[in-house]
């Protein structure tokens, strides 16, 4: 009889108030997550200046923070003066001797062919003289020694002055190169490092915290700055195992919170796996139910939603 009545209560509302009756739409809680763009210097180094404060919008190449440079521009001087050195090297090696060097063996030669044409007017004079027997056999072979010693002496100097004028052998040359590159590799290294030392924003964005002071020592890698991109948002939430199966990355879903505007949705771009929290007991019918999946839906940009900010989520009929 109780059931009788209550059965034909509920028929009556449900005529008199649609919808009453029906399943709620099921509902699902989560928060917004950020993935924060965190910005460090390559080398470690001492914070010079900060040219951005938490809360500043940013746009990309904006100026961030510079380290301290002493040593990296020292490196710099050093490295262009060993590139200038290896240059010259090259260059004097590929030309040959220089031309006052050449212009002294030139010079040198000149006084050594003047000495071999006096050497054999006197050693013809010495043989003339001998034939009429007026000087010694030894006057003759001492006149014959010295033409034979200036000879020689030009034929040195001859030598040396066709040396001059070749460039150095094909290996000295390879090596000469090889040191040249060596050296350019290193300014170039040390351009880079020096550059390296100034970080501007890899993109448009708002600072989020800013770890350092002017004046801290940062490692290399440690994040200095963290920004938040505009399209940084998401939210994660949790969906039932029963109802997974009824989800798909891609489908948009109504988003809701205290203060929000309406309208908004939120795009899943994930979906984990592996359950979480699962109970540490065999799986059976009943404790399915308490097995959950992680799940991330992107936030367009221009929601005014904040990191940590507790959101609702439900499908969009």
């Amino acid at each position: 009889m109780i059931e009788t009545l209550i059965a034909w209560i509920t028929a009556l509302l449900t005529a008199l108030l649609p919808g009453f009756g029906d399943d709620p739409t099921p509902v699902y809680n989560g928060y917004v997550e950020a993935d924060f763009v965190h910005v460090a210097a390559s080398v470690t180094g001492r914070l010079r200046n900060l040219g951005v404060s938490e809360g500043d919008r940013i746009v990309a190449g904006q100026f961030l923070f510079d380290m301290d440079a002493t040593k990296q521009r020292a490196a710099l001087r050093a490295a262009n003066a060993r590139m200038a050195q290896a240059e010259a090297n090259l260059r004097n090696l590929e030309t040959g001797s220089r031309d006052a060097e050449i212009a002294v063996i030139r010079a040198a030669l000149a006084e050594a062919r003047a000495a071999r044409d006096l050497a054999e007017t006197t050693l013809t004079r010495t043989e003339t003289l001998f034939a009429r027997e007026l000087v010694t056999p030894a006057k003759v072979d001492a006149d014959r020694a010295a033409l034979g010693q200036a000879n020689a002496h030009v034929a040195q100097l001859e030598a040396q002055l066709d040396v001059a004028d070749l460039p150095a052998r094909g290996e000295q040359v390879i090596a000469a190169e090889a040191t040249l590159a060596a050296a350019r590799a290193e300014a170039d290294l040390a351009a880079a490092q020096l550059d390296d030392l100034s970080v501007t924003a890899p993109g448009r964005g708002t600072i989020d915290k800013v770890y350092f002071k002017a004046g801290e020592v940062a490692a290399a890698g440690t994040p200095v700055i963290s920004i938040l991109p505009p399209d940084a948002l998401k939210v994660l939430f949790y969906l039932p195992e029963a109802e997974r199966v009824d989800f798909a990355v891609g489908q948009v879903l109504a988003l809701s919170c205290d203060g929000c505007a309406p309208g908004l949705t939120a795009k899943i771009t994930r979906m984990a796996a592996d359950p979480q929290y699962t109970p540490p007991i065999i799986y059976s019918r009943d404790e399915r139910a308490r097995l959950v999946f992680r799940a991330e839906a992107r936030l367009a940009p221009g929601t005014g939603l904040l990191p940590g900010q507790p959101v609702t989520l439900e499908r969009i009929e």
